[in-house]
């Protein structure tokens, strides 16, 4: 499992875990079941607090992410991905609705808007 921590990014380090864990969840790359690196294995391996990666991984067992059993570790947890994939797209649809009123507001053409979405989009693909 490669998680890779950028210093310069806007999000704090503990969250930047949890985004690569779930995003790995999410893509099959870890299938559910699997074990995933301890605590200390983990921040030894990307050279950071054990307590950053605890927060990490409590952030992922609260939100259904992995399974924490003492003394076997942890385990990705056989989660819905739908459930997942629901909540990420209302919270899509919330900045889109911001952006479409912006623009409304503004007389930015729908055409215009979709292009600039279109971009992002790629962008991040």
């Amino acid at each position: 499992m490669e998680i890779i921590i950028s210093n310069n990014a806007n999000k704090p380090i503990y969250e930047q875990i949890t985004s690569q864990i779930k995003a790995m969840i999410m893509s099959g790359e870890l299938q559910p079941g699997e074990s995933i690196p301890s605590m200390r294995a983990l921040a030894k391996s990307i050279h950071v607090s054990v307590i950053t990666v605890q927060k990490a991984y409590e952030d992922l067992q609260r939100d259904g992410f992995i399974d924490t059993a003492v003394g076997r570790g942890s385990f990705v947890a056989a989660q819905n991905r739908e459930l997942y994939q629901e909540e990420q797209q209302r919270i899509a649809e919330e900045h889109l609705q911001a952006a479409a009123e912006i623009g409304r507001t503004n007389n930015i053409p729908l055409e215009r808007l979709t292009k600039i979405l279109a971009l992002f989009y790629e962008d991040i693909e």
